[in-house]
């Protein structure tokens, strides 16, 4: 049984409500993610299909660091909204695997395709029930120092 969770966004050509729809099995897939028991960092990697009009699963990743991520970004188009869990050092000892929504709206993308993924961010971070949300415009900003920072 395929059932959709639905987001939308604006079409700047018609003024019309477009909207993208996020699979049930891909919600369930980031469910399994937000409580997962592993202590290596990983990522699920997101698009939206335009002709679908679908959020889709681009990749999983496991074993990654911030570095090896920001190289899985493309610079000009914002294929990506990614959920990202990852170990994190506490100044006292502690060790914690925040997880973190992340937008890559890289400068120089088609306007269209801003909005689609713009439109679309908020309801994809509510149905992943995510809190730790942020956008990077340039993809070379995403580095272990600026998550720490955010």
């Amino acid at each position: 049984m395929n059932r959709y969770v639905g987001l939308s966004s604006v079409d700047p050509k018609s003024e019309s409500l477009v909207v993208c729809d996020v699979a049930e099995d891909l919600v369930e897939k980031l469910r399994k993610f937000r409580f997962r028991k592993e202590t290596n960092n990983a990522a699920i990697i997101m698009k939206i299909d335009k002709d679908k009009r679908l959020v889709v699963l681009d990749e999983e990743l496991e074993g990654i660091s911030p570095d090896e991520l920001k190289d899985e970004l493309p610079e000009r188009q914002p294929r990506t909204f990614i959920v990202y869990s990852y170990k994190y050092q506490h100044d006292d000892g502690r060790v914690s695997y925040p997880l973190c929504f992340i937008f890559s709206s890289p400068v120089g993308c088609k306007p269209e395709q801003q909005m689609m993924y713009a439109g679309s961010k908020n309801k994809l971070v509510q149905t992943a029930e995510l809190t730790k949300v942020f956008e990077i415009r340039n993809t070379e900003d995403l580095t272990e120092e600026w998550l720490r920072e955010k």
